[in-house]
Parts: C-alpha cells; sequence; structure tokens
C-alpha cells in the first residue's frame, strides 16, 4: 500500500463529519465528482469499504470509523507541527508538554503557568497541561512521552532531574457537625475509626496514607473513593465521610460548602513538590524556560509555616 496522503485523510474526515459528499466537496473547495474518487481509491488500497452510501447521504463503516479516528488524530498533529514551527519565526516559539499530578494543579501551578505565558518574551510558547497521578508522570518522563513534570516529591525519581518547587499542607476536611470538628488539630491516626474520603488507590496521597495507617496498626476504612478533590469536598459537606486535603486547596471550598480543615500534626502532612525533568540541556529553550520560571515562583513564594 503506498502511503496515504493526508489530502484524502481530510477529504474522508470532510465526508464524515457532513454525512454527504456535495457539502463535503463545497468546503474543500473540490469537485464532489473528485472526493468520491479519491475515497474509492482508498478503499481499494486497504482492501475494505469505508463508507456505505445511499440516496441520504453517506455513512463510514466500522472500519471507516477507525480510519477517521485515527485521520483527525494524524491532522492535528500535522496541524500542531506548521503551528509550532512556524511560530520561531516571531522569536523563542516551541510547546511545552507539562504533566503534574492533581494536587499540584488544584494549588498554584495554573497560576505560576499563567504568569509565564503572560510573559511577552513567551508570546509564542504554548503549554499542555495533562494530570497525571505521580507513578504514570515519572514514567512519561523516562519515556519522553512529556518533558516536565510536578510533582509531590515523595516519589521514586531515580534517573530524573529535579528542582524544589512549592509546599504545602495536609489538612482534614470535617463537616461541621462530625465530632472531630471541635479539634483544634489532629493526628491522623486519631482519624481512623471514622469513615474516610478518597482518592484512587493509584494515587501517591492514597498509598501514604494506607502506609501511616498500616504504622499504626489500623486501616483506612473508606466509604467513598472519588477521582478529584471537587468530589471529595462535596462528599465531605454532605457529611459522609472525612478527607486528608491540601489546606492551599480546601481554603477555597471552605466558605461556599461550610466544611472545616483539622491540621493534621503528622510529619508527613507537610508536602514538599518538585519540578522534575530527565536532562535539562536536552529540553527544548522553551521548556528550559518553564522549569527556571516554575523554580523562581516557588522561590519568591512564602514559605509553609
Amino acid at each position: 500500500m503506498r502511503d496515504i496522503d493526508l489530502k484524502t485523510l481530510r477529504l474522508l474526515v470532510a465526508v464524515c463529519e457532513h454525512r454527504n459528499m456535495a457539502r463535503a466537496a463545497e468546503e474543500e473547495h473540490i469537485e464532489p465528482s473528485a472526493v468520491s474518487k479519491r475515497i474509492a481509491q482508498l478503499e481499494n488500497e486497504l482492501g475494505v469499504p469505508l463508507l456505505t452510501r445511499s440516496r441520504r447521504g453517506v455513512q463510514p463503516t466500522p472500519a471507516g470509523l477507525v480510519l477517521l479516528e485515527h485521520a483527525r488524530s494524524m491532522l492535528f498533529t500535522m496541524e500542531r507541527i506548521a503551528t509550532d514551527v512556524a511560530a520561531f519565526s516571531a522569536g523563542l516559539a516551541g510547546r511545552v508538554s507539562l504533566c503534574a499530578s492533581a494536587s499540584a494543579i488544584a494549588e498554584a501551578l495554573l497560576d505560576d503557568v499563567a504568569a509565564f505565558m503572560r510573559e511577552p518574551a513567551n508570546r509564542n510558547i504554548k503549554v499542555d497541561i495533562e494530570e497525571r497521578i505521580s507513578a504514570d508522570l515519572v514514567r512519561q518522563l523516562r519515556e519522553g512521552a512529556a518533558s516536565v513534570g510536578v510533582c509531590w516529591d515523595n516519589v521514586d525519581l531515580e534517573g530524573l532531574q529535579v528542582r524544589p518547587y512549592r509546599q504545602d499542607r495536609l489538612a482534614l476536611a470535617v463537616h461541621p457537625g462530625h465530632p472531630l470538628a471541635s479539634r483544634a488539630s489532629v493526628s491522623f491516626e486519631q482519624t481512623l475509626g471514622y469513615d474516610h474520603v478518597g482518592l484512587p488507590p493509584s494515587t501517591a496521597v492514597h498509598t501514604m496514607l494506607q502506609r501511616a495507617a498500616a504504622r499504626a496498626g489500623h486501616t483506612v476504612s473508606y466509604r467513598v473513593i472519588v477521582s478529584n478533590f471537587d468530589a471529595a469536598f462535596r462528599v465531605v459537606a454532605a457529611n459522609l465521610g472525612i478527607s486528608v486535603v491540601p489546606v492551599e486547596v480546601g481554603d477555597a471550598y471552605r466558605p461556599t460548602l461550610g466544611i472545616q480543615l483539622i491540621p493534621l500534626t503528622d510529619a508527613w502532612a507537610r508536602r514538599r513538590f518538585v519540578v522534575c525533568y530527565r536532562d535539562f540541556d536536552a529540553l527544548q529553550p522553551a521548556a528550559q524556560r518553564m522549569v527556571d520560571h516554575l523554580a523562581e515562583r516557588a522561590t519568591r513564594a512564602q514559605p509553609v509555616a
């Protein structure tokens, strides 16, 4: 099979979206007969029908749906390549692929990235931010699927270079009517007699809490497992459990949901985050600039009390 040209893929996408050869041809400024001929040639080369044709229009076959998904991905990638390369004509440009843990994203990272992108010197730099659990984040950095990561330092960072980022504190989110609500502070062990709301077992904080409970000779009783902090706070506000959360995130929910935050006295409740990457010298200039920016923002941030 010869190489599939992008023009034919673009025509296939247009036909599938419009479900009509004539409208797709009009959009692509080409004759309907030429569209039909190109797709027929593609079907012949692949050995499978891609479209079913009727008086009502066309529909993608199962094989057509598979190719449609790949075609959209390829066209998006090609558009991104063209945009990224063209941006260098106006000075330093590039795209930074940034992976971060849920805590980092929910706290200060988005503000720090926004400050980076507002700087005139960075106007041609684009940033992709993906939320990942720490283990997946580290794996992506090692495999080269992402250039920069931000995560809790309580994870295996072997093979990566790191710079200090921000810190946070963990606290217990409780409903005002909960028996622990009157406490000024609490140890994690003192919470283990109550139902918890937790993040998925794959997350670093879940593993850390399980280990802390085991050291105390107990287990964590999870009544609800949720995918993010927003859901955790809403379950706590419904008085269905308590949850270990970052103070910096909880402060945003306390006024609207009426929850209370009780500081945890455990030493591990103070967390440090890092900016990590495989090799600073091998990063694109845009990614290097991002790393420097995040490290500088962390240095200027007030230390955790």
